[in-house]
């Protein structure tokens, strides 16, 4: 609970500065912005990295083998870095290109889950 309030404090402080910078400066307002952004991603890649080792166990424990799990990590992958850099071109004043973001992170999210599906239809075959 106390990362999330740091993160939390963190994020509404850079962005009470990015916006007080960006009355003067609107392009150092959105490097504040997104050094902070990056700053703040890289002090929760530690939970991350514990969310894998969960992931890889459960795994292991229940048997499933890379080709159900992979698929869907892969997924969530894309998800975050599409909803970052389409969030940070809507902050740049580029809603075209954000829209571009989100159609191609859709696009290769399910470019990425193709293997779950056909291992789906092979099993729903094998039933059949």
């Amino acid at each position: 609970m106390s990362e999330v309030i740091q993160v939390a404090a963190a994020a509404i402080t850079a962005a009470v500065c990015a916006a007080v910078v960006r009355r003067q400066e609107p392009e150092l307002g959105l490097v504040l912005a997104s050094c902070a952004a990056v700053l703040i991603l890289l002090y929760c890649s530690g939970a991350l990295q514990a969310v894998m080792g969960v992931m890889d166990k459960l795994v292991e424990t229940g048997g499933l083998s890379a080709q159900v799990v992979e698929p869907v990590i892969k997924t969530v992958g894309i998800a975050i870095v599409t909803r970052l850099s389409a969030d940070f071109c809507r902050d740049a004043k580029e809603g075209g290109l954000a829209s571009s973001v989100e159609l191609a992170g859709t696009a290769l999210a399910l470019v990425a889950v193709l293997p779950l599906m056909s291992a789906v239809v092979e099993v729903l075959m094998e039933l059949i």
